[in-house]
């Protein structure tokens, strides 16, 4: 893994473009805010102090923990300790009153984006996102996240797991509120527990076909649910290689508000914001020799939310509108005419190649009444043997938090497991 300094750059949509280099050395940092005058290089500091202090009570109390019973939150212990997390305000607000500057605002409040939820609804205990890259760093594992999941993928073999490719599951096998297995290719599997890591919306709508087994979660509540943003994502192979550009760019919108509006409330969208990444940069691998890896990606409404269909057309809109903002980066002047290679995925692509309800890719949406003991668990209170974990379940979405997710998952099947210790 490579640490990355600068972390990552920041564009503000403007004539000049506005740039920023972010990083997580400290004294990178404080030159930068301090920039912004005395009063936000104190407010930063303060907003680190304090989202340190909640994050720690987050760690120890909610994102490692399952909620199985009422009783594991609904006690004066975790009540006092909810309670310190401070989770009523919303994340822009937050930052709004730590930093008058409102580069700095966005600039640190917009990773709400990674986990699928707006910065002006997401719970402002959603800002130890920024905090946690600018104290940890952001690190790149050489191949990219290919790499994490091959290996994975090797451990699980190596401690004697199976895995099938390209057998999808039809449904999950379930009589008498027990699992027995699950059925591929009409061929039942047997089996005492059943791990359904699949978007757990799509787990209950499609995989559980008896209704007594979905408990609270029957088709209707999964429809009114809230879900989260989706992507629209250009794989771009270029035929350049660029000395100075970022392996991690963020291009922010001229007006980010109504971008954000639309991308909740489901209209196209004129002035997206974008990201970029560019794995070739610190990984020359990713891409052939003289030749640069390119992923686009745009945060777009879930289907159900989004007012348009994808069509040709609108993918066209929306590459022209990335190729206009990415001209105005240094050395990207040309960039139209040196893509050699494209591929896409729509919200459409994210439904169907991976089972993304309505092709929401992060899953449910983390607001306050879908996060902690609200949101669904890793062990099913209706049927005995069946699990889930994912970023629909708690604690959330995101990598580090769906891994935690998994370990959750596998520490509540052996909590159940007869005769094991682990009680």
């Amino acid at each position: 893994m490579k640490r990355l300094d600068p972390m990552y750059e920041v564009y503000f949509k403007d004539t000049p473009y506005r740039h920023y280099e972010v990083s997580s050395d400290l004294t990178k940092l404080m030159e930068m805010v301090e920039k912004k005058g005395p009063e936000n290089a104190r407010g930063f500091l303060a907003y680190l102090s304090e989202i340190y202090t909640r994050y720690q009570v987050a760690l120890d109390h909610f994102i490692t923990r399952p909620f199985r019973h009422k009783k594991d939150i609904y006690n004066p212990f975790m009540m006092q300790q909810a309670l310190k997390l401070k989770t009523f305000d919303s994340a822009d607000h937050m930052m709004a009153s730590f930093m008058p500057d409102q580069d700095l605002q966005q600039m640190l409040s917009f990773q709400t984006l990674y986990i699928g939820v707006s910065p002006q609804h997401g719970p402002s205990l959603y800002n130890i996102i920024p905090m946690i890259e600018l104290l940890y760093g952001v690190w790149f594992i050489e191949g990219g996240m290919h790499t994490m999941a091959t290996a994975m993928a090797r451990l699980f073999e190596e401690l004697g797991g199976k895995i099938h490719y390209h057998s999808k599951v039809d449904e999950i096998l379930i009589h008498n509120k027990k699992v027995l297995g699950v059925a591929v290719k009409g061929k039942a599997l047997q089996g005492d527990y059943v791990i359904s890591n699949a978007d757990f919306p799509y787990t209950m709508t499609t995989l559980v076909k008896d209704a007594s087994a979905r408990g609270k979660y029957t088709p209707e509540k999964i429809k009114r649910m809230d879900y989260s943003c989706s992507c629209l994502v250009f794989y771009w192979g270029v035929d350049k290689t660029f000395d100075k550009l970022a392996p991690h760019t963020f291009i922010i919108a001229k007006d980010l508000t109504d971008n954000l509006n639309r991308i909740f409330d489901g209209r196209l969208i004129e002035d997206p914001s974008i990201y970029l990444h560019v794995p070739s940069q610190v990984d020359p691998s990713m891409a052939p020799e003289g030749k640069s890896s390119f992923y686009t990606l745009i945060p777009v409404s879930e289907l159900e939310t989004g007012t348009y269909p994808w069509t040709e057309e609108t993918i066209d809109h929306y590459r022209q509108r990335a190729l206009a903002t990415l001209k105005e980066i240094p050395g990207l002047e040309n960039l139209k005419e040196e893509i050699s290679v494209e591929r896409i995925f729509t919200p459409e692509d994210f439904e169907k190649n991976f089972s993304a309800y309505r092709g929401a890719t992060f899953g449910l949406q983390p607001t306050l009444r879908q996060s902690n003991h609200w949101r669904p668990q890793a062990k099913s209170l209706e049927v005995a043997g069946l699990y889930f974990t994912g970023s629909s379940t708690h604690p959330g979405a995101g990598v580090p938090i769906v891994l935690e997710s998994g370990k959750i998952c596998a520490e509540e099947l052996r909590r159940d497991e007869p005769g094991d210790d682990f009680q």
